[in-house]
């Protein structure tokens, strides 16, 4: 049996949070309406009701415009496809109706843009998260302190709403109480896709494969150098071919970005995960000091695409401490700075395990998301790190692959990537060199 509920809270707002609460509404009205006025004037000439084809249009613009998270963006844009859609229903049923607008002060939360607790909230805001107390009346049996206290109901979601001088939390809670037979039985198989970013490559999965980061490092020198070639010209016109080359520049990186974000998700449902995890990318810099500006803004679009995008697949994605995700041994746990002897190698000081570096983190960065679970003493089912020869939990404990595939997740797995070679053909005296290069400087050839 399950109950649905919804409790009115009152927040007590810190004084240095007041501005940053407000100017967030303001930029999440900002996205409903200009979601609602593209939605509502149609492409096409037919009103747009398709949450999928409004945040490929919108997701992209909101976000330069606007200081907002990814999701908050996401909320904004389904407030308004929402409101649209019930505006068609209207419409087809003869009734009048306008073009939907957002005027009321309120933001819509999920547990990914704010962490709910027993006495206060955590919100994302335009300038970070803000920590609002719960103000509660001092009667245990009145709400909202009755669903509030009964550890059965679970957080959901939440409206933040600002009316009368007041913040008000108002947040969705669910209570399933047990009829006595079994629950859902694919709940003790869900696992999980770890999932490590990095210079060398873009992506690596814990099931071991490998997004490779050639193509973009590539690109990446190439479009630096016409930059730096039509800086030291300086002339009105090449000030607007720069401008010309970075248009171009991130039109590529976002397609490839796109299609990188779409992989991942598939690979996370062709293996049956339940949540695709990354590590948190708050200190990326630190975390990957070889990183370029470039890197970090090709992260920080890769998870926002995959954040957006997975939800629609039945995926939750997650974010963990990064902290020695690369020096920690993934068989053993033995973690030593020494581990990782150079940007692909890894070995085990302790144990002697050795494997690709980025396919040890992925590894890690999915356990650590199992170990968060295992003491949130939250009663969740168990969950296992999908590998390429099946599934680890956090006990040690290793299911085979099906298919009869089996072997110990001690051994290397069998690591694959997709690389983008370039060809060079040099003739001298009748004689042809051709050069094959999985990135510049890096080649092997042979003479015709």
């Amino acid at each position: 049996m399950e109950y649905r509920r919804t409790a009115v809270i009152k927040l007590d707002i810190p004084l240095d949070a007041e501005s940053a609460l407000r100017e967030t509404v303001e930029q999440f009205k900002h996205c409903a309406n200009r979601a609602s006025d593209w939605c509502w004037h149609g492409d096409g000439g037919y009103h747009v009701t398709s949450k999928a084809k409004a945040e490929r249009a919108l997701y992209d613009p909101l976000r330069d415009e606007t200081d907002l998270t990814a999701n908050l963006v996401q909320k904004g844009i389904r407030r308004a496809v929402e409101a649209v859609k019930s505006g068609v229903e209207r419409l087809e049923r003869g009734e009048k109706t306008s073009k939907p607008h957002f005027s009321a002060d309120s933001v819509v939360y999920d547990k990914r843009s704010a962490t709910f607790y027993r006495d206060h909230v955590s919100l994302s805001t335009v300038e970070g998260r803000v920590e609002c107390d719960y103000i509660l009346p001092g009667d245990p049996d009145r709400h909202p302190r009755t669903y509030l206290e009964d550890e059965d109901y679970e957080f959901r979601m939440g409206h933040l709403q600002h009316r009368d001088g007041a913040w008000y939390l108002h947040a969705s809670m669910r209570k399933v109480e047990s009829d006595g037979e079994d629950t859902d039985p694919t709940i003790e198989h869900r696992t999980v896709l770890g999932v490590d970013l990095g210079v060398n490559n873009i992506a690596v999965a814990s099931t071991g494969r490998f997004w490779s980061a050639d193509e973009f490092n590539h690109w990446r020198r190439e479009y630096e150098t016409r930059r730096g070639s039509l800086q030291q010209c300086g002339s009105r016109y090449a000030h607007e071919n720069i401008e010309s080359v970075g248009r171009r520049e991130e039109g590529r990186f976002t397609i490839d970005l796109h299609t990188i974000a779409n992989e991942l998700i598939e690979e996370a449902v062709e293996n049956g995960c339940s949540h695709l995890v990354f590590e948190d990318l708050t200190h990326i810099r630190e975390t990957i000091p070889e990183a370029t500006w470039h890197h970090v803004w090709a992260f920080r679009r890769l998870y926002e695409y995959v954040e957006y995008k997975a939800p629609e697949r039945g995926v939750e994605v997650v974010q963990v401490d990064p902290k020695n995700t690369s020096r920690r041994c993934s068989t053993c746990g033995f973690t030593a700075r020494e581990n990782r002897q150079t940007q692909e190698s890894f070995c085990c000081q302790q144990c002697g395990y050795e494997n690709h570096a980025d396919y040890n983190a992925s590894k890690n960065i999915g356990f650590r998301y199992l170990r968060r679970r295992q003491n949130a003493g939250d009663g969740g089912a168990p969950v296992g790190v999908r590998l390429n020869r099946g599934t680890l939990n956090v006990s040690g404990e290793h299911s085979p692959a099906s298919g009869g595939q089996n072997g110990s997740p001690r051994e290397s797995p069998r690591l694959y990537s997709w690389v983008t070679y370039w060809i060079s053909i040099e003739r001298t005296n009748g004689s042809a060199r051709i050069s094959l290069m999985s990135s510049p400087g890096r080649s092997s050839s042979m003479t015709m």
